[in-house]
């Protein structure tokens, strides 16, 4: 077993273990408990009914966060001329074709924190999906990295667009910004995101939608969620 040292269990003692705690409450808690040397992440944790396994319960999109992410994003984009000419003036990190498929096969580079694709360049990177796949990075249409418009896509991913889906054990986890963000901010953050996952409920799911959310920050202890009021908010 992890053992865990003073300064953690002092952020512990700071939850209540069977309290599920309102957003607002939650949100100013974690921040209370993101005391490292960074600025830490806070993300949200959300254990789900669905079974990632049944393609009409898999949930997979992304939203616009209304106050940025606080994180610089470097963007690689699948494009060949005038397209690629657009995606650099809109200022992309990464721009090209074949030289960054053998630089992500060959070296196992990852140098990037979002990628986007025009539609025909699918069939040419389709053989990077086992490397990005996994990492929730490989273009899709769902989320708006597989477009015509990319400097729209890249504009969104630069205003703080974040993308959420299931992974292997059918929990959602998704960053809501920094813990230096002023509480409103991340309020609004949270709303957001919130509103799109209740939304994407699937239309087959039986039973319960959200079993649990915990909201926290990169070092610090989970603080559970009232699910109900999410879901009724």
């Amino acid at each position: 077993m992890k053992r865990r040292g003073k300064l953690y269990k002092a952020k512990i003692a700071n939850v209540q273990p069977a309290t599920f705690y309102d957003s607002n409450d939650a949100i100013s808690l974690v921040k209370k408990n993101a005391t490292a040397k960074f600025d830490e992440t806070i993300e949200l944790h959300i254990k789900t009914g669905c079974d990632g396994k049944y393609a009409e319960q898999q949930i997979r999109g992304s939203v616009v966060l209304p106050n940025g992410t606080g994180k610089k994003v470097r963007i690689l984009v699948f494009a060949k001329d005038a397209k690629a000419d657009e995606a650099t003036a809109a200022g992309a990190d990464f721009v090209g074709v074949d030289e960054y498929v053998q630089k992500i096969q060959n070296e196992g580079w990852l140098g990037f924190d979002s990628v986007i694709a025009t539609p025909d360049m699918m069939g040419t990177i389709g053989k990077l999906a086992k490397i990005l796949g996994p990492k929730g990075l490989m273009p899709n249409p769902k989320t708006g990295t597989v477009t015509q418009d990319i400097t729209k896509a890249i504009n969104d991913v630069k205003a703080g667009k974040v993308e959420y889906r299931l992974d292997k054990s059918n929990i959602i986890h998704v960053p809501v910004g920094k813990a230096s963000f002023e509480q409103d901010k991340l309020q609004g953050n949270f709303d957001t995101i919130m509103s799109a996952i209740v939304k994407a409920r699937p239309q087959s799911l039986k039973g319960a939608y959200l079993k649990s959310v915990t909201l926290s920050s990169t070092m610090g202890p989970g603080v559970k969620l009232n699910v109900s009021k999410l879901m009724n908010a």
